[in-house]
């Protein structure tokens, strides 16, 4: 079970019935204000990405000096991993967590994001940003608006045909679908081109065109169709496979804000959604910083070695507020993730 930090409140609001104040988040913000953890960290981004491009840069260098044999195949594993480096890069430039100057964390994102891995720093940035203000509330939050899967009850009783029949089986499922994801980005960056404006489409689209053709160069002046397609089948599934494995332990079978009831405050609505991950340095870098989600989605703009600063000081602002604070280890969290799709799943089976 997750640890926590604070006793489970029966309800999340203040003792006197009204719906907590800003004045919960307050304090806590001008603590981290104090201790200087909103403030940018400009050398060690700049050392994150050129470690990360050289990184990148080595092993394209490694593909093609390795040539026409399937021992290339062992490199896509590792591109896989530098190519979710990459994706957390995007990520925090759309946050301003790099730089707090639009125009340069939009150059950021757009060559991290379209043109080093095909994804639209638009399309993210758009979906994203809205999962941040309403983080598992079912009718604002994209993220758990009914797909390929669903989260609630209510949504699973709507399923029929073919989506019934994956949602009776989507725990077991979800690893699985996630080896498609790194092609659905791709996809769903191209669909997003419709959506923006006609200056922001020309950049973004170009970008895309410009990975596609590029990654499909490199592959097919390398090796033959044959080894050029499982390398790219390799290097997209564990690409998917490594975002998901980041990206499920976080909100997944946590507090889901009723539609219908009084909104949460800012502290609440974003604590009691979220879920930690201990660990130490290797699960900091494996997750790209994303184990702090409670930190994360309390300050967006804070640096990513920030967020582990802030956990103390979060936690401990719970805990005088008796306020549960969600901790867990990597695999325990992705049994709670799972757990919970397997039971919103059960009235199908049973119906079945």
């Amino acid at each position: 079970m997750p640890q926590r930090t604070a006793t489970l409140v029966p309800h999340p609001r203040g003792t006197s019935g009204s719906p907590p104040g800003p004045s919960e988040f307050t304090p806590l913000l001008r603590v981290v204000k104090n201790r200087g953890l909103l403030e940018r960290r400009h050398g060690w981004y700049a050392r994150t990405i050129a470690v990360n491009a050289l990184a990148l840069a080595g092993l394209v260098t490694a593909v093609i000096l390795s040539g026409d044999t399937w021992l290339t195949l062992l490199l896509a594993p590792l591109l896989a991993v530098f190519s979710a480096r990459t994706a957390f890069i995007g990520h925090d430039a759309g946050h301003a967590q790099i730089t707090g100057d639009k125009a340069t964390s939009r150059v950021i994102g757009l060559v991290h994001g379209n043109l080093l891995l095909g994804m639209s720093y638009s399309w993210w940035n758009h979906k994203h940003n809205r999962h941040h203000a309403n983080p598992n509330h079912i009718d604002k939050d994209p993220d758990v608006a009914a797909d390929v899967l669903v989260f609630t009850g209510e949504q699973a009783k709507l399923r029929t045909g073919f989506r019934r029949w994956l949602t009776r089986r989507q725990a077991w499922l979800f690893f699985p679908l996630t080896l498609l994801e790194g092609i659905a980005l791709k996809i769903q960056g191209f669909r997003d081109l419709r959506r923006q404006a006609p200056g922001e489409r020309a950049v973004e689209g170009a970008l895309l065109v410009t990975h596609v053709a590029a990654y499909a160069t490199l592959l097919l002046t390398v090796m033959s169709p044959g080894k050029a397609l499982a390398f790219a089948a390799i290097h997209q599934a564990l690409f998917g496979l490594h975002l998901g494995m980041s990206f499920a332990p976080n909100h997944k079978g946590m507090e889901m804000p009723d539609p219908d009831g009084e909104s949460w405050g800012h502290l609440r609505r974003q604590v009691l959604t979220s879920r930690n991950i201990r660990g130490g340095a290797l699960t900091d870098w494996f997750l790209g910083g994303l184990n702090y989600q409670v930190e994360h989605h309390l300050f967006p703009s804070m640096p990513r070695p920030h967020l582990r600063l802030a956990q103390p000081l979060v936690r401990a602002h719970c805990r005088d507020l008796g306020i549960p604070y969600t901790e867990t280890g990597l695999v325990d969290s992705y049994r709670q993730a799972l757990k919970h799709m397997h039971d919103v799943g059960e009235p199908l089976r049973t119906d079945h």
